[in-house]
C-alpha cells in the first residue's frame, strides 16, 4: 500500500507545482499520478517539464498524456503558442520511452477501482475499447495508444465533462463499470463558485471549493474532476487529490 497523489492540470504553472506537489512527491511512500496538460497557458512550461523529468526515472511519478502534450505527438495542433524546440523534443523522448502514458488505474483502500486519464471515457469510447469491465483493463487498452480513438475530440484526451462525458453515461442505459478521475475540464466555475452544467449533473455533484475538486455520482460509480483551472497565473488555493493506503493496479 502507498499514498497516491493525483495532480490535476498544471498548465505551465511551475510555482504551483513546486510549492504544493513536490514536497509530497519526494516522500518515498508516495506515488504521484499527474493527469496531463503540464504545459501551455501559464508562465513557465519549460520549468514544469524540467521538474517532472527529474522525477520520472524514479518510477514514483506516473505522467499521463493531456491534449496539450498530444499536439507534439501526433495530435492536431491547436494552441497558438508553440513550446520551445527542446521542450517539444523532451515530450517526444518521454513518449518513446513510455514515460508518458495514456491512463493508469488505482485501487483505493476500500476496494474501489479508479480509471485515471486526462478527460475521461465516454460511453462510446468505452465501447470502442471493447467495453472493459475493470479500470485496470481499460487502462491497459488505452496504453496501447489506440488510434484514431486517442486523438479524436470525443476521446480520452478531449471529452468535455459537463457537455459530453457525464451526459453520455446519464443518457445511456449502461451503469458506469468503474469510477473515473479526470482533469481537462470541470462542471463548475471555481472563481465564482458557481455551476456551469445542467441541473441533473449539479444535483449529483459535490464540490471541494478549497481543493478545487468535484465529485459527481452516476449509476455504478462516480467521476472525480481534479483540474484546478490555474489559468495564466495559478489558482490562489488548491490541492491534489490524496488517496491513503491505495495502490496502482495498472
Amino acid at each position: 500500500m502507498a499514498r497516491i497523489v493525483i495532480v490535476g492540470d498544471v498548465g505551465g504553472c511551475a510555482e504551483q507545482l513546486e510549492r504544493v506537489v513536490l514536497p509530497l512527491a519526494d516522500d518515498p511512500d508516495t506515488v504521484v499520478v499527474q493527469v496531463g496538460d503540464l504545459v501551455d497557458r501559464g508562465p513557465d512550461s519549460s520549468a514544469v517539464l524540467r521538474l517532472v523529468e527529474e522525477r520520472l526515472p524514479t518510477g514514483r511519478w506516473i505522467q499521463l498524456l493531456g491534449n496539450h502534450e498530444a499536439q507534439y505527438l501526433g495530435g492536431a495542433r491547436f494552441w497558438r503558442q508553440e513550446l520551445a524546440v527542446d521542450d517539444a523534443a523532451r515530450l517526444t523522448t518521454w513518449w518513446l520511452r513510455e514515460w508518458l502514458r495514456v491512463a493508469a488505474a488505482v485501487r483505493t483502500a476500500d476496494g474501489e477501482e479508479l480509471l485515471l486519464c486526462h478527460a475521461g471515457l465516454t460511453v462510446d469510447t468505452w465501447r470502442e475499447l471493447g467495453a472493459p469491465v475493470t479500470a485496470s483493463t481499460a487502462a491497459g487498452l488505452l496504453n496501447t495508444r489506440p488510434e484514431p480513438l486517442l486523438w479524436g475530440y470525443d476521446g480520452p484526451l478531449w471529452a468535455e465533462a459537463g457537455s459530453r462525458l457525464y451526459p453520455s453515461w446519464l443518457d445511456d442505459i449502461e451503469a458506469l463499470p468503474f469510477s473515473q478521475v479526470h482533469g481537462h475540464s470541470t462542471v463548475v466555475d471555481f472563481t465564482t463558485e458557481g455551476y456551469v452544467c445542467e441541473e441533473r449533473i449539479r444535483a449529483r455533484t459535490t464540490v471541494d471549493w478549497a481543493a478545487r475538486h468535484t465529485m459527481t455520482r452516476v449509476s455504478g460509480g462516480r467521476f472525480v474532476g481534479v483540474d484546478p483551472k490555474h489559468g495564466t497565473s495559478g489558482a490562489p488555493r488548491w490541492a491534489p487529490l490524496v488517496l491513503h493506503d491505495a495502490h496502482l493496479i495498472a
